[in-house]
């Protein structure tokens, strides 16, 4: 029987509450394994599972009770060992690297921040702050409206502009909110996003970070930004038992500006 690995934690973490159910249909009691100063939040794993919904809101549960009496590094969806002893193993490989992580990461979370351009904004801001555009711009109309070659340049113009526009606004965003943080983490590039950045919070902290975030809103109101949190600190622990499979489970968006 496969082990699915929910998250890691100190042994004198305090137990978890009776009868707790982590994934699968019918759910798999939630139980711990111990090694050395360390101990993994983990279940027997069910066959076939898929990052449906009820799924994710199970995991994110098991993290959410386990880490509410401490601090619980947490596996992505879908972590899953061959075995119990494979579990125990790895922490016991990587115990220092554990240990020091639940240090850094004991009272603090996870807020993912996400941004893109209001299309009509940006598009504004880019003809104000290139007189090149404008001129192109002007001419076409007088030339009613140009011929396909200048549209076509014209077009290629804008698209540059929005394009460094785009890195020097990620820039802008990250600066803004990383006094705030105690680290950042930069996911990829290519989400659909120009910014995509994961901030590790102090929990006392969180109403600053919050606030810093609102005020970039009204600094960068061209952009449109969203904000996933909190989280357990996802982005901040290397993969532990095994490489995740599947996404992590969100938390509460508090919208767009």
């Amino acid at each position: 029987m496969s082990t699915y690995v929910y998250g890691i934690a100190a042994r004198s973490h305090p137990a978890l509450p009776d009868g707790m159910g982590g994934v699968g249909d019918p759910a798999r009691p939630v139980r711990i394994l111990e090694e050395g100063d360390l101990a993994a939040i983990v279940s027997d794993a069910p066959e076939g599972l898929r990052p449906k919904r009820k799924e994710l809101l199970a995991h994110q549960n098991v993290l959410a009770e386990s880490g509410s009496a401490g601090c619980v590094l947490p596996m992505r969806f879908g972590s899953v060992a061959p075995d119990d002893a494979a579990v125990t193993g790895v922490l016991a490989e990587r115990a220092e690297h554990y240990e020091e992580r639940l240090t850094a990461l004991d009272g603090r979370i996870e807020y993912n921040v996400k941004a893109n351009h209001v299309e009509e904004a940006v598009l504004h801001r880019v003809m104000a702050e290139s007189p090149e555009i404008r001129a192109c711009a002007e001419a076409n109309r007088k030339a009613g409206r140009g011929g396909y070659e200048d549209k076509i340049r014209l077009g290629e113009m804008v698209a540059a502009a929005v394009k460094a526009k785009e890195a020097e606004d990620a820039l802008a965003l990250r600066r803004a909110l990383e006094p705030d943080a105690d680290a950042v983490g930069v996911g990829p590039e290519s989400t659909g996003w120009l910014a995509n950045v994961s901030f590790l919070v102090d929990r006392r902290s969180a109403e600053n970070f919050l606030a810093a975030v609102e005020q970039a809103r009204k600094d960068l109101p061209h952009l449109e930004v969203r904000v996933n949190g909190p989280l357990p600190p996802y982005s901040f622990v290397e993969p532990g038992p095994t490489e995740p499979a599947g996404s992590a489970a969100g938390g509460v968006d508090t919208g767009a500006g």
